[in-house]
């Protein structure tokens, strides 16, 4: 398996510990990982703490030129704001564990040149199905439904 998105469902498995939503991120520039996290929106009582919000705030303030060269691993298809902040700092490439349980804003990351690499990883899939049928009112909480 490729060890970033490993990490980044590492990321996703801590956050379902923690009572929380199992989405994880990282960000690698230049073959390291430079920011990881996971969606802490109930640890943290917050409304903006997907798991790729997470991996850029631990990231910490870059040069845009960094962003530029990098590449963001998520095990869930990426909601309008999480692929906003994709597109705000330049991301070129995106890859995704999985897009089954939510699809999000692939057709516009890809229509705004973002390389986009759908895995449909077994292990993010499950996590996924496993959280939303022991915790749909969280799932729909977040998701908006």
């Amino acid at each position: 398996m490729d060890p970033y998105l490993q990490a980044a469902i590492e990321e996703a498995e801590l956050g379902v510990a923690e009572g929380g939503i199992p989405i994880g991120s990282v960000i690698v520039h230049q073959g390291r990982i430079i920011g990881r996290g996971h969606n802490r929106r109930v640890q943290k009582g917050s409304t903006v703490l997907h798991g790729e919000m997470d991996a850029l705030e631990n990231a910490g303030r870059l040069p845009a030129r960094v962003y530029r060269e990098c590449t963001l691993y998520t095990t869930l298809s990426p909601c309008p704001m999480c692929s906003g902040a994709i597109l705000l700092y330049g991301i070129p490439r995106v890859v995704i564990g999985e897009n089954r349980s939510f699809m999000g804003e692939e057709a516009l990351l890809r229509s705004r040149g973002v390389e986009l690499t759908v895995v449909d990883d077994p292990r993010c899939r499950q996590l996924m199905v496993e959280f939303m049928a022991a915790r749909p009112e969280l799932w729909n909480e977040d998701i908006g439904e």
